[in-house]
């Protein structure tokens, strides 16, 4: 009996494993020369010393140039965004240029000297990394870019359709990069608040075709000023055409 007990004790154990199944990162980006993404790109600035916002709008178009080498000696794609009024009449003009990593394990992009993993496997709901691991908030003597420490990136909605202006995209991948976060009362004009929010949605055999972007401080009046004083930036992209 003892024996017996012991073999049912040993089959109960027995470890078990699950596959994940997942897509490759690369089904979500277009990494050739000359593939593009046009954008319509709004842009929130809070201006006149902080006390009011203004859009500016654009259209944006970012294409692959070529393949570089990155600082820790990876192939890499450069890309070149360009800018031009919303209606289209006007000439591109260079407006920055950024750098993509695809690697098996993740996707990385480095925008503004800052190095962001947009995209890791595996690609399922729910699953989630530190996007903005690599991002020294430590040394952020001005506090520039200190909002973004601790941001927890998660996979929703993968596989579902998503509507642009260019039509309705069929199978997406969103990713939460910061949820909408507010600290403190924004309707209270006598206290500090702040508020970050941040999503990215990709496209099977597309690339990134919307981000929603906010990061939004107010510092009440104090004995130098009168009136309160809101800082940071707000963007909004949306495809309207890629090749």
């Amino acid at each position: 009996m003892a024996i017996a007990c012991c073999l049912l004790t040993l089959s109960q154990c027995k470890k078990s494993t699950a596959t994940v199944q997942s897509a490759a990162l690369t089904d979500y980006l277009q990494l050739q020369p000359g593939k593009y993404i046009t954008y319509r790109l709004d842009s929130t600035l809070f201006t006149n010393f902080g006390t009011q916002t203004t859009t500016v709008s654009y259209q944006a178009k970012d294409i692959i140039d070529t393949l570089i080498t990155d600082a820790l000696g990876r192939p890499s794609w450069r890309v070149i965004r360009y800018l031009r009024d919303t209606a289209g009449t006007q000439s591109w003009v260079t407006d920055q240029t950024y750098m993509i990593t695809a690697t098996r394990e993740d996707v990385e992009v480095v925008d503004n000297n800052l190095r962001f993993i947009k995209l890791v496997l595996p690609v399922v709901n729910g699953y989630s990394w530190p996007g903005n691991s690599y991002i020294d908030v430590t040394t952020d003597t001005f506090n520039v870019v200190n909002y973004l420490q601790g941001w927890n990136y998660y996979y929703d909605s993968l596989g579902m359709p998503f509507v642009t202006p260019f039509g309705t995209v069929d199978s997406t991948l969103t990713v939460i990069q910061q949820p909408d976060v507010t600290n403190g009362d924004f309707t209270d004009p006598s206290r500090y608040s702040e508020r970050n929010y941040s999503v990215e949605v990709y496209a099977k055999g597309i690339g990134l075709i919307n981000k929603r972007f906010l990061h939004q401080e107010y510092q009440p009046p104090n004995g130098g000023t009168s009136v309160g004083s809101t800082s940071g930036y707000g963007l909004n992209l949306t495809m309207i055409d890629h090749n």
